[in-house]
């Protein structure tokens, strides 16, 4: 395998993406009998698995460096590696939750977190009746302690799961105690930050995008 120091700001986001279902579709294909026989897979069985163009598949993975040979495929122990290591989930990476509500308790209910290396830490409310009790074995932090427990617990990643009206707020906070990433599923757009990644995740217009696709 030939690596390539590559700009990571010129890899497109969606190819990312793509990144992480071939990671998820090699994981799944190696705890098979087939998988744990295979030595090489092609660029076509990646297609099948994933339902992405095998062409587009080459593409993505020639942002990274040469994993294979052509016509005999890329070693299917050696991709799965790198691919992982290209996402980081080599390492152990800090995470808190801001929002004891619905969609925090079921973030942080979540159990495939842990197995990617994503330690959720704390979560955080301003609800005097949600603080000091657990969700899991979470416990429910004062949301003025925040700042302070990302610096002490060196967070890395923000999860930001409260009303859009508080959203810039808790931002702002998590940006001050070194929080590097931002997930974001407040529906608002965020403020960005220089060098501060934040990726927003709003449900009503996922559900909208298919609601058109629909609507005749």
């Amino acid at each position: 395998m030939i690596k390539r120091k590559q700009d990571k700001s010129k890899i497109p986001a969606v190819t990312i993406n793509r990144l992480s279902i071939y990671f998820r579709c090699l994981n799944r294909l190696l705890e098979t009998s087939e998988g744990r026989n295979l030595k090489t897979i092609s660029s076509h069985k990646i297609s099948q698995l994933t339902a992405i163009n095998s062409t587009q598949v080459r593409k993505d993975l020639a942002y990274f460096g040469e994993f294979g040979k052509r016509g005999i495929g890329y070693p299917v122990n050696h991709l799965n590696e790198a691919i992982r290591k290209i996402l980081g989930l080599d390492k152990k990476w800090n995470i808190i939750i801001a929002g004891a509500g619905n969609l925090g308790k079921a973030l942080a209910d979540y159990k495939g977190f842990k197995k990617k290396g994503f330690l959720i830490k704390g979560i955080f409310d301003n609800e005097p009746e949600k603080i000091g009790k657990n969700i899991g074995h979470i416990l429910v932090y004062n949301i003025e302690d925040m700042q302070e427990l990302i610096i002490k617990w060196n967070i890395q990643i923000g999860v930001i799961a409260v009303p859009a009206d508080a959203a810039q707020n808790i931002a702002n906070k998590m940006v001050a105690g070194g929080v590097q990433s931002i997930l974001n599923f407040a529906p608002v757009s965020l403020v960005t930050f220089p060098g501060i990644r934040i990726k927003n995740v709003d449900l009503s217009i996922e559900l909208e995008g298919l609601t058109y696709y629909l609507n005749t």
